[in-house]
């Protein structure tokens, strides 16, 4: 008797969704969704490197590559307009280090709306430069080369986002920290930390500013490094454009209707 090329894959993904149900009361039908809806991604998966496993490594490499170009366009757009950072909970930039203590100390002594303000100019500067690096993050993408095209088209939803970021982030941080130094400065993420550092509002919270270890004039960071905001705000940037890109690379993965394209088709399914 012939057995069919998926009839282990078609044993294990029932069994893996079917059996654990029947044990499940009604109140488990939501642990039941989570398995049905890990094994659709388990079969997406599966097409993916069906549909791959004769392709040749270049048109892999090809198709990542335009995975990684339309989810860095997709971020871009998301992110780089008012709102993308502040009015995003994922990605928005948060009061640095040992500033948050100090932030919530300030807002208990009515002077919420100077963390609010200094808060909001971080994100705004964000918000100011993701556009001005759409450039320079599509010539990282073209002149990557991938060393393990076949290993990052069968690793996790973010396989491509973790290798681009790991290969290209050291040189994406230089290029775009001159851009984000102009965009604190246009909106005045200088002045707004100031404001907010000056302890008006009681000595209680100057006293608890001057606590937080500062060195060399600046407060520091959790980790004990001088606070350096244009550093600051260039790493929180690239930490939501990095979040946004890999959200967007699992989509493409796991949803065929994110495939809008011949290739990535090609190489993902569908």
């Amino acid at each position: 008797m012939r057995t069919h090329p998926h009839s282990a894959l078609f044993v294990a993904l029932f069994a893996a969704v079917t059996l654990p149900a029947l044990a499940l009361p009604a109140a488990g039908t939501g642990q039941f969704k989570d398995l049905l809806d890990k094994a659709k991604q388990a079969t997406h998966m599966t097409n993916a490197s069906t549909a791959a496993a004769n392709l040749p490594t270049s048109d892999i490499a090809a198709g990542l590559k335009e995975a990684l170009a339309k989810s860095t366009t997709s971020a871009i757009n998301s992110l780089g307009r008012d709102g993308g950072f502040w009015n995003n909970s994922k990605v928005r930039i948060p009061l640095p280090g040992k500033l948050e203590e100090a932030g919530k100390l300030a807002r208990k002594l009515g002077q919420g709306a100077k963390v609010d303000a200094f808060e909001l100019s971080m994100n705004r500067a964000a918000e100011k430069a993701v556009p001005q690096v759409a450039q320079i993050f599509g010539d990282a993408i073209r002149k990557m080369t991938l060393s393990d095209a076949r290993g990052i088209l069968s690793g996790g939803d973010h396989a491509a986002t973790d290798y681009f970021r790991r290969v290209a982030g050291p040189a994406l941080t230089a290029r775009i920290e001159p851009i984000v130094a102009k965009a604190t400065d246009s909106v005045g993420v200088t002045q707004k930390y100031k404001a907010f550092t000056s302890g008006s509002g009681g000595g209680a919270l100057g006293g608890a500013l001057g606590s937080l270890g500062s060195l060399g004039g600046h407060h520091a960071e959790s980790n004990g490094s001088p606070l350096n905001l244009d550093d600051y705000v260039t790493r929180k940037t690239l930490d939501g454009l990095f979040t946004t890109i890999g959200d967007q690379e699992k989509s493409i993965r796991t949803n065929p209707a994110a495939r809008t394209t011949d290739l990535l088709k090609k190489v993902f399914g569908g």
